[in-house]
């Protein structure tokens, strides 16, 4: 066994090595190593906070745009009956009955054939077909 006095002798003498060898090990810890359990509880409670921000704040986003959506498919759904009531309109009034109601409340009567007076215009070319083509006389 080691006497006191040689106990004592050996902690005068300091070895550097391991000394340095510990600082470096405390350098090297992070900081919330170095917090308190109450600094680091707050430090946790403030990013959970911020976390849950901004997790708020990509929600809110998110429904703000499927509200638009939702509005713009309305719009789409509206315009497009819209759309099919015109086509409707126009066509109805395009049909020869309608035509033939309308001129009759405007006090337009058919022409008689007999009646009809055609004006012939010489070296007037006839109208031309849908296809390019001439008619001939």
């Amino acid at each position: 066994m080691y006497s006191l006095k040689d106990r004592l002798d050996t902690s005068t003498v300091t070895p550097t090595k391991p000394i340095l060898a510990a600082k470096r090990r405390r350098q090297l810890h992070p900081f919330f190593f170095r917090m308190g359990p109450v600094a680091l509880c707050i430090t946790s409670v403030l990013l959970i906070a911020l976390m849950a921000v901004f997790y708020l704040s990509q929600c809110g986003q998110a429904l703000a745009a499927n509200q638009q959506v939702q509005k713009i498919r309305e719009q789409q759904s509206t315009l497009r009956r819209q759309n099919q009531d015109l086509i409707d309109m126009v066509a109805q009034e395009q049909s020869p009955a309608y035509v033939a109601a309308q001129a009759s409340k405007l006090g337009l009567v058919p022409a008689d054939p007999k009646t009809v007076q055609v004006l012939v215009v010489p070296r007037l070319q006839p109208p031309r077909r849908d296809n390019d083509q001439q008619i001939l006389p």
